[in-house]
């Protein structure tokens, strides 16, 4: 099974920590960052999609993504 996550948050080194993380957990880069301008607090947001596959694994939706 392919289990999808989108990892959001500022455009800070704090975000870079969290794709990296994920990426040391078997994570993949899926598709292109992306990026908006937050106006009211004058701030980037970004955007990263990760993908990991789930050997043998049914599909849970009470279960969290991380713990598959």
């Amino acid at each position: 099974m392919l289990i999808y996550r989108f990892l959001t948050g500022e455009d800070d080194a704090a975000f870079c920590h969290r794709v990296t993380k994920a990426l040391s957990e078997g994570w993949q880069l899926y598709g292109t960052p992306s990026y908006a301008y937050d106006a009211h607090n004058k701030k980037m947001k970004v955007g990263q999609a990760v993908t990991r596959i789930a050997a043998d694994q049914p599909y849970d939706p009470d279960k969290k993504l991380v713990d598959f």
